[in-house]
């Protein structure tokens, strides 16, 4: 059964140290701890770095989700990330609960239609790189693997004889395999 006690970081560190201690004690991942805390400094900032936010609130959440809909037209996504970060250094590490109803003025969602190069854009650009730019970018074009799976590939992933490449620790901390394009065989 799981644990139904919260972690409560150690209270004489400062905030932004807490914050990284609850982000590792349940394992997030080390680009989201990056997130969270630039939101999270962000937040403190906008409202003067003067308040602590445990003296903030509703009013005070709405006001930047909002700022960043209004005056810096961030996307949706960008939006709902900030509110995840605020979410989260209230309820795990302030241990405040957060008003279910916030109302912020919503950024629109900017339906964008994805860029794809056309397959001869693609051989330009890589007629242009060379050494270990070029392999890095034909692994990640022809596998479809993410450059921090290509980053940490090592050569007992490549399975020559299968034509697969094991991506270990993938986001999620999930493993998959996924195809070793022919032409790099």
């Amino acid at each position: 059964m799981e644990n139904l006690k919260q972690f409560r970081p150690d209270p004489k560190l400062r905030l932004m140290d807490q914050v990284r201690q609850v982000l590792r004690y349940h394992h997030y991942a080390y680009r989201t701890e990056q997130t969270y805390c630039d939101w999270i400094l962000r937040y403190i900032r906008y409202h003067g770095a003067k308040t602590h936010p445990r003296n903030m609130g509703k009013r005070e959440i709405e006001a930047f989700l909002s700022h960043l809909a209004v005056q810096e037209n961030v996307a949706a996504s960008t939006q709902r990330q900030a509110l995840n970060a605020i979410v989260f250094l209230y309820k795990k590490v302030l241990d405040i609960p957060v008003d279910k109803n916030l109302e912020p003025v919503r950024a629109k969602r900017h339906p964008r239609h994805p860029v794809v190069m056309t397959q001869s854009e693609v051989i330009r650009v890589l007629n242009h790189m060379q050494g270990i730019h070029l392999l890095m970018a034909r692994l990640l074009y022809g596998s479809g693997l993410r450059l921090m799976e290509c980053i940490r590939l090592r050569v007992h992933d490549l399975d020559f004889e299968r034509r697969l490449i094991y991506v270990r620790a993938a986001k999620g901390s999930k493993d998959r395999t996924t195809l070793f394009p022919d032409s790099l065989h």
